[in-house]
């Protein structure tokens, strides 16, 4: 058989593998990448459905009087928050926070909201970022939302500090959504790396939790912090998964799709190993729960699988 008789075949076989990868894709569910995880106890997960209202509330105005309370409300005391701050006290440098004495569980919480689509201060923190551009503590992390948690440790360390000291039996919870939850992460990265400002409490009185947090620490960061930071990932959801850096997300919304269908086929050209042994690489931060959605026939139940790095 002649080599030009062997070309339509070799271009079809080619055609038909091609095919078959972009059928997969298609079909692909966030489910498959958790499905070897071990399952989340109940008692591990407690804290984090409290800790979503926690954060919900921090999208209303006024918790006296609030629009969009879920049946049960927040859980919010109005008169055991400390004080709110929004984008005029923030200056921009940080999204709107609210900080929280929640004497009920012996809790001091600070809570930052998500992404704001008409400030473009926060697309300002999101895009502030270059591959390996900042260090902290050995590892690399996400500019802007180092420079953003900064900003809020400085503006309450003292605060925190006094009221760590007067309650010392009090445990220190940082949680937040989305923009938020990465600025929690690596605030609690600062806080540990700074507790001699905060009063010197012990390491064990700290805990991070991170709602749909984008990629914002490197993979020795993530293992390292593991114990205290906790990111919570909600099937498919976009922002803790990608690998396309944030600032060509947001920078290409217009052809976002073929965007993304670039960065997947040039994923799956570089090998597992190579990617894991780039130190620059950001990853979600601390210990991942993945809440994962069945739908087998007419019934439905959710799975919450967990993974720390290795």
């Amino acid at each position: 058989m002649s080599i030009t008789c062997c070309l339509p075949i070799v271009e079809s076989v080619y055609c038909l593998a091609c095919a078959r990868w972009l059928w997969k894709k298609c079909l692909y569910s966030a489910g498959h990448e958790s499905e070897n995880w071990g399952l989340a106890t109940a008692e591990e997960f407690a804290p984090v459905p409290r800790l979503c209202r926690y954060v919900l509330a921090e999208y209303e105005d006024d918790l006296r009087n609030p629009i969009w309370a879920p049946p049960g409300g927040y859980g919010i005391n109005p008169d055991w928050i400390v004080h709110r701050k929004d984008y005029d006290e923030t200056l921009g440098r940080a999204p709107p926070y609210m900080l929280y004495m929640d004497h009920e569980r012996r809790d001091i919480v600070l809570i930052i909201r998500g992404l704001n689509l008409a400030k473009e201060s926060d697309y300002a923190v999101l895009l502030d970022n270059k591959l390996g551009q900042t260090k902290l503590d050995g590892g690399y992390v996400h500019n802007g939302l180092l420079k953003s948690a900064m900003w809020v440790f400085d503006a309450e360390c003292e605060v925190l500090k006094e009221l760590l000291e007067s309650f010392p039996e009090y445990t220190l919870t940082f949680a937040g959504h989305s923009l938020g939850a990465g600025v929690v992460a690596l605030l609690t990265i600062v806080a540990v790396q700074n507790r001699e400002k905060l009063g010197n409490f012990d390491r064990k009185r700290i805990r991070c939790y991170a709602i749909a947090p984008a990629r914002c620490t490197s993979l020795n960061l993530a293992v390292r912090y593991a114990d205290i930071i906790n990111s919570v990932v909600l099937q498919d959801d976009f922002l803790p998964r990608t690998t396309t850096a944030l600032e060509d997300v947001f920078k290409s919304v217009l052809c976002l799709p073929c965007l993304l269908c670039l960065m997947c086929l040039k994923d799956t050209c570089i090998l597992e190993d190579q990617m894991l042994r780039d130190p620059r690489r950001l990853y979600a931060p601390g210990r991942l729960y993945h809440i994962v959605e069945r739908k087998p026939m007419r019934s439905c139940w959710r799975e919450i699988r967990r993974w720390t790095y290795q």
